[in-house]
């Protein structure tokens, strides 16, 4: 049974991943929110008991035969759940470094990230505690990723001795290598995700820890797209052919608002060709409405016949949008065949697939100093600056202005894996710029 929204509850739903390094305890987290949020079944509360087994708990999320067997988490699980203010989904990435992917494809679409940090593997008290490679290199994805918000969580504390101490020594850890970064952190919280201390309730045992719990934060943070305002911009998903009250044939182009609003009489611009024409009707859900806005829907009815497929963009008349056939982005490689220089991919923007090739490769970010260097090639979970040539032009918008406009991935033409997340332009953090 799951907490009924309140009637002045009024907050977006708010998507957020778990995250970090391989038995930081993301798996279990999320079991324990679900369990003290009243958010399970009756048999599934039979099945965990009273959440003494960690991994009963994280076994609540972990859904593969091959995830119970090795104990670890290999796809990616949504899970759903309300508070008494909001809706949540909740999205549990595997640590591994070789399913980075699959953290990457559930950031991409968060409106947070929970990056979490085993305590006992930081060096007991010391002072300044060595972050693990993953722990970097989840908060850096994230970052690059424009997620809203990104929390750092410090769990298993119940396993320390002073555990205030603990926490404070890797929370300085953690924000010195936030501030070299150019993270700003919503929160740094201690947790212990086994015992549920200041998961859901309040730690009895930290009488040092005045701050919220995780879900009052979880209930506070923004939800939606940053950057929602602006000019029009929307991906062609599909073309629907039918006759209008005349038995005139008409063609409705729908997709998802990605930016902006689309109202009737507004004039508007396809790209990549460049035509323009006005819109005579906007349609929702199979009703016609005078407007949609971001994160709707639509279909939109032009006073014009146009060559208009899938693939292409419609975007305000007015806004200043070149299409480009060659660019720089901030590439995140995924495959364990390395990027390199020539070889043939295919690029997949909004709806359109295009063959595309890496023709230069700027600098390739070293996840330790933060510091750019020279390369020729990208490895798995590496991160770099790379120029890309399409066989088409695309219409791209900067990344860190709108993350559908300027998202794109690279798909191996031979293998079909996917090998690779691109950020159009400066999507670099400002403390990491790879440019």
């Amino acid at each position: 049974m799951t907490h009924a929204l309140s009637d002045s509850a009024s907050l977006a739903p708010l998507r957020f991943v778990s995250a970090g390094s391989v038995d930081d305890g993301k798996s279990t987290l999320i079991g324990r929110l679900l369990l003290d949020a009243r958010a399970l079944l009756a048999d599934q509360l039979d099945a965990v008991a009273h959440g003494s087994d960690p991994n009963l708990l994280a076994q609540l999320t972990d859904g593969l035969e091959a995830e119970r067997e090795q104990g670890i988490t290999i796809d990616v699980a949504h899970r759903y759940f309300a508070s008494t203010r909001r809706k949540f989904i909740i999205a549990d990435a595997p640590g591994h470094e070789q399913y980075t992917r699959n953290m990457v494809t559930a950031a991409a679409g968060s409106d947070c990230v929970l990056v979490l940090v085993d305590a006992t593997r930081l060096g007991g008290s010391r002072q300044a505690p060595r972050l693990l490679p993953q722990t970097r290199r989840h908060a850096l994805l994230a970052q690059l990723l424009r997620v809203r918000s990104l929390v750092f969580v410090v769990n298993k504390l119940d396993a320390v001795e002073q555990p205030e101490a603990v926490f404070e020594g890797v929370r300085l850890a953690l924000l010195e290598f936030a501030r070299e970064a150019g993270i700003a952190p919503a929160a740094v919280l201690p947790i212990s995700a086994l015992r549920g201390d200041n998961v859901v309730d309040p730690a009895r045992a930290w009488p040092w820890w005045q701050g919220p719990t995780l879900l009052q934060l979880l209930e506070s943070l923004p939800a939606g797209e940053a950057a929602a305002d602006g000019s029009l911009l929307l991906p062609v998903q599909y073309v629907a052919r039918g006759r209008d009250a005349d038995g005139q044939p008409q063609r409705v182009l729908w997709g998802r608002v990605a930016r902006g609003t689309v109202a009737e009489g507004d004039l508007v611009r396809v790209h990549p060709g460049g035509q323009m024409a006005r819109v005579l009707e906007v349609w929702r859900a199979g009703t016609r409405s005078a407007r949609c806005a971001s994160g709707v829907s639509a279909g939109l009815l032009l006073d014009r016949p146009l060559d208009v497929s899938r693939g292409d963009w419609i975007v305000d008349a007015a806004a200043d949008l070149a299409p480009a056939q060659e660019f720089d982005a901030t590439l995140a490689w995924l495959d364990h065949e390395p990027a390199v220089l020539g070889r043939k991919y295919w690029l997949r923007h909004g709806h359109a697939w295009v063959p595309a090739r890496i023709v230069g490769m700027h600098a390739r970010l070293d996840i330790d100093s933060l510091q750019r260097e020279p390369c020729e090639a990208l490895a798995a979970n590496d991160i770099g600056y790379v120029r890309v040539q399409a066989q088409a032009a695309l219409a791209l918008t900067d990344y860190a202005d709108n993350r559908v406009g300027g998202a794109m991935i690279l798909v191996d033409a031979h293998s079909h894996r996917t090998s690779g997340a691109l950020l159009a332009a400066g999507a670099a953090p400002s403390g990491v710029a790879l440019a």
